[in-house]
């Protein structure tokens, strides 16, 4: 698969072949979902907490007498029951996150990449690199290129790069190690470099051997 690389003011730079195997699979939504519910989950805190009956502060004595008071039956003012009390079964910390396949993070990966290159979502640039730093700079390549909430994806990140690109609203820049499937369907666009598609191929080709292996 044969796609036109271009430079960040627009203009044609050659092309490259993209890996079938990597950017021309058939997406499917069950294992997209499965992935990004994956990611979603790992982030989640988990520090959700309540007080229950034993770790509410009030004292242990028999509030009033069992019988004769003609109303029911309680020891302990930091029952659920009471203004202040216990929750009763409430959220405790824990972690939300769960297992996934190997295989199967491989595969939506490719799957979020694949979706972007089939629905011509997918810009291929040569370097994303800026010399002066400057997001007014990089403001302008951007609308040379016609995206404007878009994720880029590279070999090794330019520092000036990725400051100028922390100071636009919707565009995001990562490593080709920390591309996920979540971030890609975020974005409207994903642009790519050279480096960044070298990486991703020979990322997903390795998972690729070690599962048949």
């Amino acid at each position: 698969m044969k796609r036109d690389v271009l430079t960040l003011d627009a203009s044609a730079s050659g092309d490259i072949e993209l890996d079938e195997s990597v950017f021309g699979i058939e997406p499917r939504a069950d294992i997209l979902h499965r992935v990004v519910r994956w990611q979603l989950a790992k982030r989640q805190a988990g520090t959700h907490s309540t007080k229950g009956r034993s770790d509410v502060s009030y004292s242990t004595k028999k509030i009033y007498r069992q019988k004769g008071t003609g109303g029911a039956r309680h020891g302990s003012r930091g029952a659920p029951i009471f203004r202040h009390g216990g929750v009763y079964k409430g959220p405790t910390p824990r972690s939300h996150a769960h297992e996934l396949p190997k295989k199967v993070r491989a595969l939506g990966l490719k799957m979020a990449l694949s979706d972007k290159a089939s629905s011509d979502r997918l810009i291929v640039i040569d370097t994303a690199t800026l010399e002066d730093g400057k997001t007014k700079s990089l403001k302008a390549h951007l609308e040379k290129l016609g995206v404007r909430k878009a994720l880029f994806i590279d070999g090794d990140v330019d520092q000036g790069f990725a400051r100028a690109a922390s100071n636009l609203d919707g565009v995001d820049v990562l490593p080709s190690a920390g591309a996920n499937v979540y971030d890609i369907m975020l974005k409207d666009t994903l642009v790519v470099t050279r480096a960044g598609i070298d990486a991703l191929t020979a990322r997903l080709s390795s998972d690729k051997k070690e599962t048949a292996a």
